[in-house]
């Protein structure tokens, strides 16, 4: 937020999208003020003003007060929300923290902690207070069903979106044409057309989905988006790794276009993944791969006159692994990466949160469909990385795994994640 701005909202004062707050204040006087304003029409909470409009400053170091801010939002607000945070210069020696809430939140009625129970707030004025049994009524009845990953993105805007993977993707994945680099009105109303952006307050801002997949920096809105690698020299975790990275990024690689082969990129990808599918820059989905392959053991051999490369573990089923955990995690769980480990005698594939929806593990075996991000789950689909039919798991992760070396694969739904586990070879073998 710029300085103007910020003191246009000081000068008007306090207001139904607007309040002001010291930061040291308590976690629920700060989880109250936001459930209010995300139960009204979304706004601010400008930290280190005065109830006077006086700039009084942060009392905590920036990102001490950015982590206290996210952890009230996470712990302290239900559903847990993901707040867009800044800060703003004031005076030369003192820092205002803002807190925009997103305008028309789906997820109504929201509620602070307050001891053990949860209470829903709403907005009167410059004040907010507990809701009586009608507001909270009203507010069930104003919820709506958008899934997460086409909620807005409060404080990310179209220069947050990497045109070059959204125009690839249009053009070649889609097969439809799509605005000039320079045209941002084009561009906005495309992707908010596409849900890959969303109306917010009256401005287009990218969607949980347009970040995850086409975002220049998507952890800089979301910080949980993204995945953490480790591969371990033995068959259980240890300090000394071979290799430990977090991948970050978009999840869609930038494809290379041939200008005389307009759906080149689709084309390669329909093929198998035994080897990586050329790209200008990867995504997330091709670097989790890429240290895959850095990681298991290859043997090739001449076979009928051809050379066939024979891996530790079949690439496909790892795909579809490292896929539906991205594609199908539970992205309200903040502070948590998909995790995927390598041991000596297994891959093990972690997604925060369970199962989305009626899903089991035997129906997932079968080859039930359902999805907890679905815009997410689509363009993926676009890009050949889902199948349409469902049957991802039973075909690549099962089968593919019976094939390769007779294993079944380990299916498991805990409290909160969800472990696929592949093995190199039967159980406790090395």
């Amino acid at each position: 937020m710029r300085r103007d701005e910020l003191a246009e909202l000081i000068r008007n004062g306090e207001s139904s999208g607007v309040d002001f707050k010291r930061d040291d204040i308590r976690p629920e006087k700060l989880a109250k003020e936001m459930a209010a304003l995300l139960n009204l029409e979304g706004g601010h909470v400008l930290l280190g003003v005065e109830d006077d409009g006086s700039v009084s400053g942060l009392t905590r170091a920036v990102e001490k007060a950015e982590e206290w801010v996210m952890e009230v939002a996470r712990t302290h607000v239900r559903p847990p929300i993901i707040p867009f945070w800044e800060t703003t210069s004031w005076d030369g020696d003192k820092t205002v923290g803002v807190v925009t809430l997103p305008a028309d939140a789906p997820d109504k009625p929201y509620k602070m902690k307050r001891a053990s129970a949860w209470v829903t707030q709403v907005r009167v004025g410059t004040t907010s207070r507990d809701a009586s049994d009608e507001e909270e009524a009203r507010l069930y009845m104003q919820s709506g069903r958008l899934p997460y990953d086409r909620k807005p993105v409060p404080g990310a805007t179209l220069r947050d979106l990497d045109r070059r993977r959204l125009a690839n993707y249009f053009r070649s994945f889609r097969g439809q044409d799509c605005p000039d680099v320079s045209d941002d009105d084009g561009w906005s109303l495309l992707l908010v057309n596409t849900e890959l952006m969303a109306e917010d307050r009256g401005r287009a801002v990218p969607s949980v989905g347009g970040l995850l997949l086409f975002g220049e920096r998507p952890n800089k809105f979301l910080p949980h988006a993204g995945i953490s690698a480790t591969a371990y020299p033995r068959r259980d975790k240890d300090y000394a790794a071979k290799e430990r990275t977090n991948l970050r990024g978009p999840l869609v690689s930038l494809f290379p276009v041939r200008p005389d082969a307009r759906f080149e990129p689709a084309i390669a990808m329909v093929r198998t993944f035994s080897e990586p599918p050329a790209v200008e820059e990867a995504g997330v989905i091709e670097q989790a791969m890429d240290f895959v392959r850095r990681n298991i053991a290859v043997e090739a051999e001449v076979e009928g006159g051809q050379r066939q490369e024979h891996w530790d573990y079949p690439l496909d089923a790892v795909r579809e692994g490292v896929v539906n955990a991205v594609a199908h995690r539970d992205y309200t769980i903040a502070g948590i990466d998909v995790d995927v480990s390598i041991y000596s005698d297994r891959i093990e594939i972690i997604s925060p949160g369970r199962l989305p929806n009626t899903v089991t593990v035997e129906k997932m075996r079968a080859g039930y469909r359902a999805s907890r991000n679905e815009l997410v789950k689509e363009v993926l689909r676009d890009y050949r990385y889902i199948e349409g039919t469902g049957l991802g798991v039973p075909r690549k992760i099962v089968q593919g795994m019976r094939v390769h070396n007779g294993t079944d694969p380990d299916l498991i739904e805990e409290e909160t994640r969800f472990v696929v586990r592949l093995w190199k070879g039967p159980k406790g073998g090395d």
